[in-house]
């Protein structure tokens, strides 16, 4: 049984044990959006013991290989979501839309919450659909001409760490959604009397939650870290003698001198 440890940093739990996922999705710990505080950090902000969490954690993982996303360069992250996650919800979200729509005609008038989960469904959906598009027509085509390039290339928006900026505030926004839906279906459990599609827009719900969360935790703790590094190491090398020139914490105007 593998040791847990409080001071491990959420999205690295999920790195080295990806069924340990739902784990924490289930207790409200967000190790995607959230996932550069450790254990102990995100424990204290909910009022939990770290160390009973910790514990539990370790009871709950198993020996198994780190997430097949671990190891993967730029180029290859950014086909594998395309592959996975975008493909998955370009398949999934219309999916659930025809379901929310049968589902509330049918039962919005008996069960009087259900109209607020279809609302915040319709929310999700109206954020993801752009925010695929803007990653597969802008965002990710410049990552891959930014890894195979020999020389920093010269985008519109300027820092490629613009646009990464503006995908992580959507996921946050999505993130919040996503809460909001497990609040409003009390963990996405659909109601004794529930009809075949009602049970099925819920368990589709709760799949949408988990493979989105997984989504954004592999682009804002994999992906776009590693990204922004390539990026600065351009800026911080002579690409004419590979000789680096300025230092992380040095100004432009000191440069360090060639050895």
């Amino acid at each position: 049984m593998p040791t847990i440890e409080i001071t491990a940093k959420l999205a690295d739990l999920v790195d080295r044990h990806p069924s340990l996922a739902r784990g924490l999705e289930r207790r409200g710990l967000d190790y995607c959006c959230g996932g550069t505080r450790t254990l102990v950090e995100a424990c204290q902000q909910l009022g939990l013991d770290a160390w009973e969490m910790a514990r539990d954690l370790s009871e709950e993982s198993t020996t198994e290989p780190g997430g097949d996303w671990v190891g993967m360069g730029p180029t290859e992250l950014v086909d594998h979501l395309e592959a996975t996650h975008h493909r998955y919800l370009h398949e999934e979200l219309p999916r659930l839309g025809a379901l929310a729509d049968k589902v509330e005609s049918v039962h919005g008038a008996n069960h009087t919450g259900l109209p607020a989960v279809v609302d915040t469904f319709r929310a999700l959906r109206a954020d993801l659909e752009p925010h695929l598009m803007k990653e597969e027509r802008i965002l990710f085509p410049m990552i891959r001409e930014l890894t195979a390039a020999d020389d920093l290339p010269s985008f519109h928006c300027g820092s490629i760490d613009n646009p990464i900026s503006a995908m992580v505030s959507e996921h946050h926004g999505a993130g919040r959604l996503l809460d909001q839906l497990v609040d409003l279906t009390g963990g996405f459990q659909p109601p004794a009397d529930g009809c075949a599609s009602f049970k099925a827009f819920y368990q589709g719900l709760a799949e949408l939650n988990a493979d989105t969360r997984m989504h954004i935790h592999k682009e804002n703790n994999s992906l776009f870290p590693a990204v922004s590094r390539i990026e600065k190491e351009f800026l911080t090398m002579d690409t004419a003698t590979g000789v680096k020139v300025i230092g992380p914490d040095e100004s432009p105007s000191d440069p360090v001198a060639p050895q």
